[in-house]
C-alpha cells in the first residue's frame, strides 16, 4: 500500500478503513512516503506485489508515470482506493474505480484486472484520460483579448483596485480615521455635502472655490491627490453591464424569455496534426483541441474520417471552433499541436509552455483493478 501523505491528511478515517481491510484479508506492506525519492524506491522494491495506490488522482498518475518510465507499466497491474474529495478523485471515478473506500478495498481483492490505453508525448509524459491545449490561456497568444477600455491584456489585472475605504473625508462611524485636512478649513467641512450646507445657510469658507482636495500630512500619499481620469468610473460600469449581459443565465433561455447570449471565446493559433491530417492551421484560429482515451471517457465514440468502423487503438481528437463550424471529432494514433507557446492540461497536471508536442497513444498499455 502507497499511501499518499494527502490522503492522510484529508481523510484519515478512509485510509485508517482500507488498511483494516486489506491487512485482514490478505499479506499487506504498507509504505508511507514523504516524497518521489521515497515512493520510486517503495516501487523499485515492490518484487511481486501489487501496488495499491491510496489517494487521489495526482497521486496515481505519479505511480503510473514512475513505472512507465521503468518500463514496467504493461506487467504491473495497479489497484487503487480513492481518497479525498470528489474533484481530486473525477479521474478515479471516470475508470470505474469506487469511491468508497470499503468498496475500493474489496475491489481490490476481489476485482478483476482492465487493460487501458495510455497517451504518451515526446517528453514520456502519460495521459491517463484527456488532454487539453491550450489550458487557462496562459501563454496561448490569443486572437482577441480585448478588455475595457483603459485595461490591460488578458490574463492581466484587468482595472486597479478600488480607492482605499479611508481615501478621503469622511463622516459617521469611523470618522476618526479620516485624513487631516489642509490649513484653513474646518473639520466639519468633511461631511459629504457640507459645503452644499455651508452655501444654503450664507456660510462661506476660505479657499472653497479654489478647487483643491483635501490633504494628509506630509509623506502619506492619498488615492484622492493622485489624479483620476473622468472616465474610469463611467467605464467600469459599462464594462461591468456589459459582462453580465454577456453572460449566459441558467434557464434562461427556453423559458419564455429572450435566448441567453454568451460572451465570444477566446481563440487561438495551432496547427493539429492527427496521423498526418491537417486539421487546423495557424491561419484558421481554434478554441481548443482535447485529446481522450476510449472507449472509458465519456462523449459520443471516435471514428475515423470518412465514416469507416472504429478499431482498436484510436484516440478521440476534437477540435472546437473550427473553420467548418462544428466540432470536428475523429480517432488517430498520433496528435501533434504546435504553434506559439502554449500551456497544456493532461488529466490533473498543467504543463508548458511549449511550442509543440506529439502524443501517441499506446493500446492495452496498463491494467487497474476494477470491481467485477
Amino acid at each position: 500500500m502507497i499511501i499518499d501523505p494527502g490522503a492522510r491528511r484529508v481523510d484519515g478515517e478512509s485510509v485508517r478503513i482500507a488498511k483494516d481491510v486489506l491487512c485482514a484479508r490478505a499479506t499487506t506492506k504498507i509504505c508511507l512516503p514523504d516524497g518521489l525519492e521515497e515512493v520510486t524506491r517503495a516501487l523499485a522494491r515492490r518484487g511481486g506485489r501489487r501496488p495499491v495506490v491510496v489517494g487521489d488522482d495526482r497521486a496515481l498518475l505519479r505511480v503510473v508515470t514512475l513505472l512507465h518510465r521503468e518500463r514496467t507499466l504493461a506487467t504491473t497491474p495497479l489497484a487503487m482506493v480513492p481518497v479525498g474529495p470528489p474533484a481530486a478523485v473525477a479521474l478515479a471515478s471516470a475508470l470505474g474505480i469506487p469511491t468508497d473506500a470499503v468498496r475500493a478495498a474489496r475491489t481490490v481483492i476481489d476485482g478483476f484486472d482492465r487493460r487501458l490505453d495510455l497517451l504518451v508525448d515526446d517528453s514520456d509524459g502519460v495521459v491517463i484520460g484527456e488532454l487539453s491545449v491550450p489550458y487557462g490561456g496562459a501563454g496561448a497568444h490569443p486572437v482577441d483579448a480585448a478588455g475595457p477600455p483603459g485595461s490591460a491584456r488578458a490574463g492581466e489585472a484587468a482595472w486597479p483596485a478600488a480607492p482605499a475605504a479611508d481615501a478621503g473625508p469622511r463622516t459617521g462611524p469611523g470618522a476618526a480615521q479620516a485624513p487631516e485636512l489642509a490649513p484653513g478649513r474646518a473639520a466639519g467641512d468633511a461631511a459629504p455635502g457640507a459645503e452644499r450646507a455651508a452655501g444654503a445657510a450664507g456660510e462661506t469658507r476660505a479657499g472653497a472655490d479654489d478647487g483643491r482636495v483635501p490633504r494628509q500630512r506630509q509623506g502619506r500619499e492619498s488615492v484622492a491627490d493622485r489624479p483620476q481620469p473622468w472616465w474610469s468610473p463611467a467605464a467600469r460600469t459599462a464594462w461591468t453591464a456589459l459582462t453580465l449581459l454577456t453572460t449566459p443565465v441558467a434557464g434562461r433561455a427556453g423559458a419564455g424569455g429572450p435566448p441567453a447570449r454568451r460572451a465570444r471565446p477566446s481563440l487561438v493559433r495551432l496547427r493539429v496534426e492527427a496521423d498526418g491530417v491537417l486539421l487546423a492551421d495557424l491561419d484558421h484560429p481554434v478554441e481548443r483541441v482535447s485529446v481522450a482515451t476510449r472507449p472509458l471517457f465519456g462523449g459520443a465514440p471516435a471514428r475515423p474520417p470518412d465514416g469507416a468502423p472504429r478499431s482498436r487503438g484510436l484516440a478521440e481528437v476534437v477540435v472546437y471552433g473550427h473553420v467548418s463550424g462544428s466540432p470536428v471529432r475523429l480517432g488517430a494514433r498520433a496528435i501533434t499541436v504546435s504553434g506559439p507557446d502554449f500551456h497544456y492540461r493532461a488529466d490533473t497536471v498543467t504543463a508548458g509552455p511549449v511550442r509543440t508536442r506529439t502524443w501517441r497513444l499506446l493500446p492495452d498499455a496498463w491494467s487497474v483493478t476494477l470491481p467485477r
